[in-house]
């Protein structure tokens, strides 16, 4: 189940944020403390779903109502259109649970966002992330990099 994130969710999301995984395939963001994190959740996902309509939402567990990662659009300065993105906490890979949350964000973005071309960003090395783009529907157009300090990046499209 995806659910807007809110405040309340800082102890889930510094864990994630801090996550070996979000550090080694996404990047350390520097946050080291809670309030940290509070602050990252305002920023970073209130401040898009006021101004963009769209954000990074919680994914939960339903039965449990228990926050394993995230799963939304991204509206990024260096791409022209919206980017799907996700990330879950480790103890849960595997599970088929990161696959059904971008499924269910490519049919909103689609039917309800209206997106025409929906991209995705990955590492080369994060083959998971890579073969979870294809399954949802996107494919490989080439290789970008954002900025002078950031490194390669793959860049995917529905288009």
């Amino acid at each position: 189940m995806l659910e807007h994130a809110a405040l309340k969710d800082t102890p889930f999301f510094f864990n994630l944020l801090n996550s070996h995984t979000w550090i080694k395939y996404i990047g350390d963001r520097g946050i080291k403390t809670e309030d940290g994190a509070k602050k990252y959740i305002q920023k970073s996902l209130l401040d898009s779903y006021n101004e963009k309509g769209y954000g990074l939402y919680k994914m939960v567990l339903k039965d449990k109502k228990k926050p394993i990662g995230i799963c939304g659009f991204l509206k990024r300065d260096y791409l022209e259109h919206a980017d799907i993105g996700f990330a879950i906490l480790p103890e849960y890979e595997s599970r088929g649970l990161t696959s059904e949350a971008a499924k269910a964000t490519m049919e909103y973005g689609k039917s309800i966002l209206k997106f025409q071309t929906i991209f995705a960003i990955t590492t080369e090395e994060n083959i998971r992330s890579r073969n979870l783009l294809k399954k949802i529907g996107l494919s490989e157009k080439g290789k970008i990099i954002p900025d002078k300090d950031k490194k390669e990046l793959l860049l995917y499209s529905t288009n």
